[in-house]
């Protein structure tokens, strides 16, 4: 054999053996080629124009209250086919179920009350859980927030207290506004029947209804507020706006700008020297006629100290204090003559009465298995703190945070006890 043979005879068995080996590797190595390959395809046709451009409204004539009807209203009912306006094919005829979700409105006649019932028994748990953190355990109001019940008689004060009571005209308004936007942060989780019942509650807390009174879609219309005759339509639209719309009268000014009424309440005016207005010294000639129509009363025979009876003894001041704190307990106690239990029992000889002892009304356990009487040290520590007197007590009053306000209400308590 020649070397030239040889040579291409070596050369030829490497380059076979270099096939097999990459051979074997891309049979192993290597994906083989899918049977669904992506190709390259012809580019989606363009997005035709349109036929012809959007219609626009065009600027309504204001001299022409049909055009600006066609303009405005037209609008809001484009889809109308009725519609004078232009159609743009948006949105779609509202359904029933949505109209009723957004119709929410009460009218005083009781128009859109749904059926529901509720008593402030009732109302009592639910406004504890829902509301007395913020309008108080007795709709007293706690801190800023709103008081619900009180301020009887005082809309003709220079602070006047508005609540419910003393200001509110329509029952349907406290319903509507409750189930509107009540509880704070969580508004219409009540239902219906929660609603009635929290209404119910807060016209307990006013005195206007008993505990026990239903309040339905039916009875709420028939309650009338206190307040509901102290509203007027207002009518300046024909009383007063022709005066405003004359030439303003520029004849006869004062020559000076003087401060003649102090914003009190809202505090706006500016505290300057020199502004407050002269007082009337007249009324200084009263006294002397006052003392020459009255005349020295006699002194009053010494009493017998011990014919005195125990109430004598009270200062009749605090025994007043008390009763205006009473206020607060009247929602749920009764006191003086013919008192009977309510949420809570009736208070009347509550001062060295037996604890938890009158009978037909459901005490706490704690209170009912306490023992003892009522007496001055008890009854400061209860007032202080009920919850913490008296574990497990039904009674949601924080208490009285000062010493002379337990001190009132002791006295009251003990001028209407034997």
């Amino acid at each position: 054999m020649s070397k030239s043979l040889k040579l291409y005879g070596g050369v030829a068995a490497g380059i076979g053996l270099m096939l097999v080996g990459a051979y074997n590797f891309a049979d192993r190595n290597i994906a083989g080629y899918p049977s669904n390959p992506q190709v390259l395809a012809d580019l989606p046709a363009p997005i035709p124009e349109p036929v012809a451009p959007v219609q626009t409204a065009a600027a309504p004539d204001a001299a022409d209250p049909a055009a600006l009807d066609g303009g405005i209203v037209a609008a809001a009912h484009a889809d109308n086919g009725d519609s004078t306006g232009l159609r743009f094919g948006l949105g779609r005829e509202a359904l029933a179920e949505e109209i009723a979700a957004w119709d929410v409105d009460v009218s005083p006649d009781g128009t859109g009350l749904p059926v529901g019932t509720g008593n402030a028994l009732n109302g009592e748990p639910l406004f504890e859980d829902n509301c007395a953190a913020c309008h108080g355990s007795f709709a007293e109001g706690v801190g800023n927030w709103p008081k619900l019940a009180g301020g009887d008689g005082t809309l003709a004060d220079d602070d006047p207290l508005k609540t419910v009571g003393s200001y509110w005209p329509y029952t349907s308004t406290i319903w509507d506004y409750v189930h509107r936007s009540m509880p704070f942060g969580a508004a219409q989780t009540l239902s219906d029947d929660d609603v009635y019942a929290i209404v119910a509650y807060i016209l307990y807390s006013n005195d206007i209804i008993d505990d026990e009174f239903e309040v339905s879609n039916e009875t709420l219309p028939t309650i009338t507020l206190p307040n509901a005759d102290g509203f007027i339509v207002d009518d300046r639209a024909e009383t007063e706006y022709s005066i405003w719309r004359t030439e303003p009268c520029m004849e006869n000014c004062k020559d000076s700008v003087e401060i003649t009424m102090r914003a009190t309440v809202l505090d706006v005016t500016p505290d300057e020297e020199g502004t407050e207005p002269a007082v009337d010294p007249a009324p200084a000639a009263a006294p002397a006629e006052a003392a020459a129509v009255d005349p020295e009363p006699e002194a009053e025979p010494a009493a017998d100290p011990a014919a005195a009876p125990a109430e004598d003894t009270l200062d009749p001041e605090l025994v007043a204090a008390g009763e205006k704190l009473f206020g607060k307990c009247k929602a749920c106690h009764q006191i003086g003559e013919g008192a009977k239990n309510r949420v809570g029992p009736q208070l009347t000889d509550v001062v060295g009465r037996d604890i938890g002892a009158i009978e037909g009304f459901k005490y706490s356990r704690t209170m009912a298995d306490m023992g003892g009487t009522w007496d001055e040290d008890i009854l400061g520590a209860f007032l202080a703190n009920p919850r913490s007197a008296v574990k497990g007590t039904k009674m949601a009053f924080a208490g009285l945070k000062k010493d002379e306000e337990i001190a009132a209400m002791i006295a009251y308590l003990k001028s209407v006890s034997d």
